[in-house]
C-alpha cells in the first residue's frame, strides 16, 4: 500500500517503545531546512521499533528513496533532492502517527471513527478548498509547486482514510489519516523552504489543452499488448494526468505543471523508442540548461527534471541506459517550455466509442 505513493514528513525522535515529536519541526538557525528534514528522517528510519505489516512496506520503500534524496542533495542538485524527498516523507509522517496510536485505535472500528472525528476538527481550515493564492507568497517556483500540489490531498486523504479503514482494518484507514495530516504539514515545511528570488515568476497557464492531449495519447496507446505488459505505467501516468487536472480547475497552477511534467515522463515508457543516443542526449540537455538559464526567469520547476536527467545520466555512464535523460531530453523539457508559451489550439473532442475507467486509491 506505502510503496507505491507520494510520502511526506514531520519532526521526529525515537524513544522506548516508539516516537515523540521534538518540540520544532524548524532547523536550527542559519541550517538548511530541507537537509535538517532528509536527516531527521533519516534517523527515523534507523530508529522506528514498529513490526507491523504497514511499517514494514514503508520501510522496504522509504530505505532507497530517502537515501536517494541524500544523494541529489549531496550532489548539489537541490530540486531533484526536494522532489525525492517529498515522494517519501508522507510515508514516513503517516508511520509516525500511527506510532503514536493506541492499541484501541488501531483494531477497533469505533475507537478508529473516534480518532478520525478528533483529527477533522484539527484539520477543519485544511478540508476546504485550497484557494489558488493559498501560496502565493511562496519561492522559488519548485517549493510553491510542490506545496500547492499538497494541498488537495489533506481532503482526498482524509475522506478517503473512513471508508478505507471501514472496509479493511483500522490499522489501514490510520494510515491515510496520517498521511492527510502529512500533507498539510508538507504545506507548511513548503512555507519554511520558501526565500526570495531576484527571478521574475514563470508565466504559468492553464493546462487543460496540454492535458487533453496527454490524456488521448495514452488512451491510443492503451491497446493489447502494451495495455497488458504495462498496465502499471498507464495507471500511473493516468492518475498523473487526473491529479495535475484537478489541480488545474483549483487554479493551483504551480502544482498543476509539475504533475504534468511527471505524467509526460511517467508516460515515456509507453512510447516506442529505441535506445537513446548518449551523446545526442547530452548535448540536447545542455541546449536546455542554457536555455532554462535566459530571460531572468525562475524555471525551478523545469530544472527539477533537468536536475533529474543529469542525474541518471550520471547514474547510466557506463551502460548508456539513459531512459529519464532521453525523456526529458526529448519530451519532457520541450513540453515545460511549450506549457509556458500561449494555449495551443484545442482540436474537438470526438464523442468516444469506448469508455475506460482505470480506478485508483486515491492515488496510485
Amino acid at each position: 500500500m506505502a510503496a507505491h505513493r507520494l510520502f511526506c514528513l514531520a519532526a521526529i525522535v525515537i524513544v522506548a517503545l516508539g516516537i515523540t515529536r521534538p518540540a520544532s519541526g524548524r532547523a536550527a538557525e542559519g541550517e538548511d531546512p530541507l537537509a535538517a528534514e532528509l536527516e531527521r528522517w533519516s534517523a527515523f528510519l534507523r530508529g522506528h521499533a514498529a513490526t507491523d505489516d504497514i511499517w514494514k512496506q514503508i520501510k522496504e520503500g522509504g530505505e532507497p528513496a530517502l537515501a536517494r534524496a541524500q544523494q541529489a542533495q549531496r550532489d548539489s542538485r537541490r530540486w531533484l533532492a526536494l522532489l525525492r524527498f517529498a515522494s517519501v516523507r508522507a510515508d514516513l509522517a503517516a508511520a509516525a502517527y500511527m506510532g503514536e496510536r493506541s492499541a484501541r485505535e488501531r483494531k477497533e472500528t469505533g475507537a478508529f471513527e473516534a480518532e478520525w472525528k478528533r483529527v477533522g476538527t484539527v484539520l477543519r481550515d485544511d478540508l476546504r478548498a485550497p484557494s489558488p493564492s493559498a501560496l502565493a507568497d511562496v519561492g522559488p517556483a519548485a517549493v510553491r509547486a510542490l506545496g500547492e500540489a499538497a494541498l488537495p490531498r489533506v481532503r482526498v486523504y482524509y475522506v478517503a482514510s473512513l471508508e478505507y479503514g471501514r472496509s479493511t482494518t483500522p490499522d489501514s484507514g490510520l494510515f491515510y489519516l496520517g498521511s492527510a495530516q502529512a500533507e498539510r504539514d508538507f504545506a507548511a515545511f513548503a512555507r519554511r523552504l520558501s526565500a526570495p528570488t531576484p527571478l521574475k515568476a514563470p508565466p504559468v497557464r492553464g493546462l487543460e489543452a496540454e492535458l487533453d492531449a496527454l490524456e488521448g495519447e495514452l488512451l491510443a496507446r492503451y491497446r493489447p499488448p502494451a495495455s497488458i505488459d504495462k498496465h502499471g505505467e498507464f495507471i500511473t501516468a493516468s492518475a498523473a494526468v487526473k491529479e495535475a487536472r484537478e489541480l488545474d480547475a483549483a487554479g493551483l497552477r504551480y502544482g498543476a505543471l509539475l504533475r504534468y511534467l511527471q505524467a509526460v515522463l511517467r508516460a515515456a515508457p509507453l512510447r516506442a523508442a529505441g535506445p537513446s543516443d548518449v551523446a545526442a542526449t547530452t548535448s540536447r540537455l545542455g541546449e536546455l540548461e542554457a536555455r532554462l538559464a535566459e530571460g531572468g526567469v525562475d524555471h525551478s520547476v523545469g530544472r527539477i527534471f533537468l536536475e533529474a536527467a543529469q542525474s541518471d545520466l550520471a547514474e547510466h555512464a557506463a551502460d548508456g541506459a539513459a531512459a529519464t535523460a532521453a525523456a526529458v531530453a526529448t519530451d519532457v523539457l520541450p513540453r515545460y517550455f511549450a506549457a509556458l508559451g500561449p494555449e495551443p489550439p484545442r482540436t474537438a473532442r470526438s464523442d468516444p466509442r469506448v469508455t475506460v475507467t482505470l480506478v485508483r486509491w486515491p492515488y496510485t
